[in-house]
């Protein structure tokens, strides 16, 4: 049995609305399939939903958009609680240069200068939303894109935090863009901070607002079609 993932993760990294795909020739009550995968799973790890979906299709390879959610901790005191699920910056973060920043990445981009891609692999993407909003003591980070370069997003984040904390600004983004060089971009933000929180398909969306956001911006879960699934 193949199995795909419509996203990977570094480690540390956390996914509220990964999809994961496969085949199987083996006959089994698939109305208990939710059921016995909560039995067998590990504590980390669980499924929302489970659907039949038709001959061909690819968690990875069938994807039209995956969307994922950054938080921060923007506070003096860092907390114990959230250090495994928040990038604490303790210096206040002014958010509209953070925005104006996050508007120039938006589009038709090559986000070499923003990876760690190998040497000859493509590196242009579409990044079609780029959201900084405040949620009390949060920052909350939100990026979609087409696909996305190994630490990406978490380059853009820690480039983004930089524009907030006044050690950038006066040059804007585009000159980073031209460079094409990771050392033109900011540090690259933790792992902790980082949710694979939706992946888009052809009627069917993944997404699940992060657990440590829910209660500032309120619940945010699947869009499924009329039937629950797949078309």
């Amino acid at each position: 049995m193949k199995v795909a993932a419509a996203g990977r993760t570094d480690s540390g990294v956390h996914a509220t609305g990964q999809v994961v795909s496969f085949s199987t020739e083996k006959a089994f009550p698939f109305e208990r399939l939710e059921l016995a995968l909560a039995a067998l799973l590990p504590s980390d790890c669980s499924v929302r939903h489970a659907a039949i979906v038709p001959g061909g299709f690819s968690a990875r390879f069938s994807a039209r958009e995956r969307t994922y959610v950054y938080v921060v901790l923007n506070r003096r005191e860092p907390s114990a609680l959230l250090d495994r699920y928040a990038y604490h910056v303790p210096a206040a973060l002014a958010l509209e240069p953070m925005r104006e920043a996050a508007g120039a990445l938006v589009g038709e981009r090559d986000f070499r200068s923003f990876s760690s891609a190998a040497s000859g692999e493509p590196t242009v993407r579409t990044v079609r939303r780029l959201s900084v909003e405040a949620a009390g003591e949060l920052v909350r980070i939100e990026i979609a894109a087409d696909g996305f370069l190994h630490r990406m997003v978490r380059t853009i984040v820690g480039t983004l935090v930089e524009y907030g904390l006044g050690r950038r600004g006066a040059a804007g983004i585009e000159p980073i863009l031209a460079a094409r060089d990771r050392t033109a971009a900011g540090h690259a933000a933790p792992a902790a901070g980082l949710y694979l929180a939706g992946v888009r398909y052809d009627g069917y969306d993944s997404f699940a607002e992060p657990p440590i956001l829910r209660p500032a911006g309120g619940p945010r879960t699947s869009h499924l079609t009329e039937n629950g699934g797949f078309p």
